[in-house]
């Protein structure tokens, strides 16, 4: 993204090479996460990485103009393997809706995931979206999602990318015309992590700064910037950022400081928190004195139920890819 930092990245890698720093590795892999190390010491970038893939990548994996088909076919799979990211849709105790989303997807297939699922969580007297376990994805899912919380008639800028390729910026607004009815007026609650990354962090950061809910749990990761993945050799590729988030509220992004939640707390105990902080809240607006009791009991019953242990070092980390 920045001509300086490449120039800069460049020449400390070439110096290092040529001092034999890298000759005492013993593994692909062991390159892989020493290239990925300095890159990101001097890069400054989260995103910045070298990965190493056992089998090996044809020459036409990763181009300018996209993946190769074979890589599409394999991203395809993969992703309908996993449900296109959505983990878990439930009603929980006092109508509380709550989604388990683990990637922002944007394929056709994923989107009509996303109207399923919101038309689902329609019925919902407050809403928890769950990004502990969230690594990225694309911004068009956002988009989309988004989309259900403001009123049909407000077309909101949410998010701008500048790309250096093409010195141009690309703006991102919610759509006017979405089909289902909108979740609006109510209460959103959205939870991050340590290992909430990229795209996930760009949905809990346009969430706060659109002050369209509240962020429960854990600093974020802080990796903003996009970009493509580059193919370096047989079994070797490189993720290379090629733009920067710019939020058209706080004019900047979460690069390098991730996005700070309203509510502090550990990741593990960040879904109870957030169920506790709704019932509240629900109760303190609750003019049905049929409905009230209910609604404590459900409360009484999200306080004592036990913390869900979460294991956030396992799976694959999903990245905001480029925006053509």
């Amino acid at each position: 993204m920045f001509p300086d930092v490449a120039n800069r990245t460049a020449s400390s890698r070439r110096a290092k090479l040529k001092k034999g720093g890298y000759s005492g590795l013993t593994s692909a892999k062991a390159l892989a996460d020493s290239l990925t190390s300095d890159l990101r010491a001097f890069g400054k970038d989260r995103h910045f990485r070298v990965g190493y893939w056992n089998r090996e990548l044809p020459v036409d994996a990763f181009t300018e103009k996209g993946h190769s088909p074979e890589e599409r076919q394999r991203d395809a799979l993969q992703a309908r393997r996993l449900n296109h990211g959505f983990e878990r849709v439930q009603r929980l105790t006092g109508n509380v809706g709550y989604l388990d989303l683990r990637a922002f997807d944007g394929s056709p297939e994923a989107g009509a995931k996303a109207m399923a699922t919101m038309t689902l969580l329609g019925g919902s007297d407050a809403l928890i979206i769950d990004l502990r376990r969230n690594g990225g994805g694309d911004p068009n899912m956002i988009v989309l999602l988004l989309s259900w919380l403001f009123p049909a008639n407000d077309r909101v800028h949410v998010n701008d990318f500048y790309l250096r390729e093409g010195n141009r910026t690309e703006q991102y607004f919610t759509m006017t015309t979405i089909p289902a009815p909108r979740y609006v007026d109510k209460e959103v609650y959205v939870l991050t992590s340590h290992r909430t990354g990229s795209a996930a962090e760009e949905f809990a950061y346009d969430i706060k700064n659109l002050k369209r809910g509240t962020l429960v749990g854990e600093q974020t990761w802080g990796g903003a910037n996009p970009g493509e993945i580059v193919r370096i050799g047989p079994h070797f590729a490189a993720f290379i950022s090629n733009g920067r988030a710019i939020n058209p509220i706080s004019k900047t992004n979460w690069e390098g400081v991730g996005v700070e939640p309203d509510v502090k707390t550990t990741a593990d105990d960040a879904l109870k928190t957030a169920h506790v902080a709704a019932l509240t809240q629900l109760i303190a607006k609750e003019t049905d004195t049929d409905r009230r009791p209910a609604l404590e009991r459900a409360l009484q019953t999200a306080k004592d139920a036990p913390v869900e242990p979460l294991d956030l070092d396992g799976g694959p980390r999903r990245v905001v890819t480029s925006v053509k």
